[in-house]
C-alpha cells in the first residue's frame, strides 16, 4: 500500500510542474506561447522608446533621458525575473495578471507623464536639477514587470512539453528578440507618425492585455480555478475598458493638457516629422508666440529685441549674400531684408512644416513681413549640418545661426567646432559669423562654451548678450546670448549690448565626438 503522505522520490517533479491540460496539441500550444512571447516582447519594448522618447521631448538631452530610462529599465528586469522565481507555481495566473498590470502601466504611462508635466509643470518639481524620479519611476515599475515574463513563459512552455532548458531558453530568447526588433521598428515608423506618443502607448497597452488574457485564458485556463478564471477576466476587460476610453477622450485630453502648457487659446498646434509647433495669442490685444517642443521660440511682445541683436552687428560690413540656418520662422529673414543692398537670402530649416506655417498662417507671416514672398529669399529644407558639407567654399558674406538653445543633444552638432568650421569654409574674405549661443545669464558655462568652441574653429569672437521685456506671460526678462564671430577681428558690438560677465574660462571645446553642453 503506498502512503501518500510519503515523500516523493528524487527527481520527482512537484504536482504544479505537471503536465498542461491544454486544448490544442503540443506543437500548436508551443506555437501559441511563442507567438505570445513575440507580442509581449513588442510590447515591451514600445514602453521603453515611448518613455525614451517622451522625456526627450519634454525634458530635453536624449543621450541622458535614453540611458536613465533603459539602464533602470535593465535592472528592474532583472529584479523582476528574480521574483518571478517565487510565481512560478501559479504560472498561468501570475502571467495574465502580470500582463493585465503591464497593459495598464506601460500603456498609461505616457499620458500619466504628460499629465503631470502639463498641469505642474518641470515633472511636478521633483528634483529639477537631478534625474526626473516620476520618469524613473514608470520606467523601475515596466521593468520589474517585463522581467517577471520570461522566467513564467519558461515554466509555461515546459509544461506543455519538457525539454532541455538550452533548448527552451533558445526558442524563448528568440521569439523575444524578433518581437523586439518588430516593436522597435514598429514605433518610429507607425505608432509615432500615424497614431502619436499617447494614442501609439494607449494601443500597445490594448495588445498586450488581450494578447495575455488570449494566452492564459485561452491555452491555460484549466490551471485556473473558476475564480482565478473570472478575477482574471474582470481585470483584463477593466484594463480594456480603461484603455479604450482613455483612447476615445485622447483628443480633449491633448487640448486640455496644451492649455495647461501654453497658457491663453492654443490656436495651431501640429506634430511634424521633426518637433511639435505650437501657435498661441494674437486675438484680444494678445501677442503671438510660437512653441517648438514645448518650449517658447517667439513671442510677438520681444521677438524684434532678440532678431535685431542677432543680425544687426553682422551686416555691418559688406552683406550682399547672406546665410540664414535655421530661422524658419522668417525673423531673422526680415531683419536682413532692412539692409541696403541685400541680393540674396538662403534660409536653411529642417522643418518644412514651420517653413509652411511661417509662409502661411496669417499671424505668424505677418509678423516675419511676409519675407517667402520676396524673391531674394530661396529656402531650402535641409540638415544645416549636412547641407554646409556640400556648400560651396567662400559663398556668404553673412551666416547667421538662429538654432535652437545648445544642450540637447540633437542640437550639439550644432554647436560643434566642426559646424563652426563648416560655417567659416562658407564665409567669403571679410565675412562675418553671428550665432545664438543660449542663455548667457542662466546659462554662462553653455554660453561661454559656444565663444571657447567658434575661437578653436580659428575664428575670433566679440560674445555680447541682450534682453527681452517681462510681459504678463513671463515672470522675467528674456535672457539671450550671442557670439559674432570673423576670420579677422569682428566688428565692434553697440554698447547696449555688453558681453556677458564673468568669462569662464579654460573650457574644452565641444566637438562631434566629445559635446560639451
Amino acid at each position: 500500500m503506498i502512503d501518500p503522505h510519503a515523500p516523493a522520490p528524487p527527481g520527482t517533479p512537484p504536482p504544479w510542474r505537471a503536465p498542461a491540460r491544454i486544448p490544442v496539441r503540443q506543437a500548436t500550444g508551443r506555437f501559441l506561447v511563442l507567438a505570445g512571447v513575440f507580442v509581449c516582447a513588442a510590447c515591451g519594448l514600445v514602453y521603453e522608446l515611448e518613455l525614451v522618447a517622451l522625456a526627450s521631448y519634454l525634458i530635453g538631452d536624449s543621450v541622458t533621458q535614453a540611458s536613465v530610462v533603459l539602464s533602470v529599465m535593465v535592472f528592474a528586469m532583472g529584479i523582476g525575473s528574480l521574483v518571478a522565481k517565487r510565481l512560478r507555481r501559479h504560472a498561468a495566473a501570475a502571467f495574465g495578471a502580470v500582463e493585465a498590470t503591464l497593459a495598464l502601466v506601460g500603456g498609461g504611462s505616457a499620458m500619466a507623464l504628460y499629465a503631470v508635466f502639463a498641469w505642474t509643470g518641470d515633472w511636478g518639481g521633483l528634483c529639477a536639477d537631478g534625474p526626473r524620479w516620476l520618469l524613473v519611476a514608470f520606467s523601475l515599475a515596466i521593468g520589474l514587470l517585463i522581467g517577471a515574463e520570461i522566467p513564467l513563459l519558461m515554466e509555461l512552455i515546459q509544461r506543455i512539453r519538457r525539454q532541455d532548458a538550452g533548448g527552451a531558453v533558445a526558442d524563448l530568447f528568440a521569439a523575444d528578440y524578433v518581437g523586439a526588433l518588430v516593436g522597435g521598428l514598429a514605433f518610429p515608423f507607425l505608432l509615432l507618425p500615424f497614431l502619436g506618443q499617447l494614442t501609439g502607448a494607449l494601443l500597445t497597452g490594448a495588445v498586450n492585455v488581450v494578447a495575455g488574457g488570449v494566452l492564459v485564458l485561452g491555452l491555460f485556463r484549466r490551471d485556473l480555478t473558476c475564480r482565478a478564471r473570472r478575477l482574471l477576466l474582470v481585470a483584463n476587460l477593466v484594463v480594456l475598458g480603461l484603455l479604450a476610453g482613455a483612447a476615445a477622450h485622447v483628443d480633449d485630453f491633448e487640448r486640455a493638457a496644451r492649455q495647461a502648457v501654453y497658457g491663453g487659446e492654443v490656436r495651431v498646434a501640429v506634430h511634424t516629422g521633426v518637433q511639435e509647433v505650437v501657435l498661441t495669442g494674437d486675438a484680444d490685444g494678445r501677442p503671438l508666440h510660437l512653441f517648438l517642443n514645448g518650449r517658447l521660440r517667439i513671442s510677438g511682445h520681444d521677438e524684434r529685441r532678440y532678431h535685431q541683436a542677432l543680425v544687426r552687428p553682422a551686416m555691418k560690413g559688406p552683406h550682399a549674400r547672406v546665410l540664414i540656418l535655421g530661422g524658419g520662422d522668417g525673423m531673422a529673414a526680415r531683419e536682413v531684408l532692412r539692409h541696403p543692398g541685400v541680393r540674396r537670402v538662403d534660409v536653411v530649416e529642417l522643418d518644412a512644416e514651420l517653413l509652411r506655417l511661417a509662409d502661411r498662417d496669417p499671424a505668424l507671416s505677418t509678423l516675419n513681413g511676409r519675407v517667402y514672398d520676396d524673391p531674394r529669399v530661396r529656402v531650402t529644407t535641409a540638415d544645416a549640418f549636412r547641407w554646409l558639407r556640400e556648400a560651396p567654399a567662400a559663398t556668404y558674406d553673412v551666416v547667421i545661426s538662429d538654432l535652437p538653445d545648445p544642450g540637447g543633444t540633437a542640437s550639439s552638432k550644432l554647436y560643434s567646432q566642426e559646424f563652426y568650421g563648416l560655417a567659416s569654409r562658407a564665409l567669403d574674405d571679410g565675412g562675418r559669423l553671428a550665432v545664438h549661443a543660449g542663455q548667457a545669464a542662466a546659462r554662462p558655462r553653455a554660453f561661454w562654451t559656444v565663444d571657447t568652441t567658434i575661437r578653436a574653429a580659428g575664428l575670433r569672437t566679440s560674445p555680447y548678450s541682450a534682453s527681452g521685456v517681462p510681459d504678463a506671460g513671463h515672470e522675467s526678462a528674456s535672457d539671450w546670448g550671442f557670439v559674432l564671430a570673423a576670420p579677422e577681428f569682428p566688428p565692434p558690438v553697440r554698447p547696449d549690448w555688453p558681453a556677458p560677465t564673468p568669462r569662464i574660462t579654460g573650457l574644452p571645446a565641444s566637438t562631434l565626438m566629445h559635446p560639451r553642453y
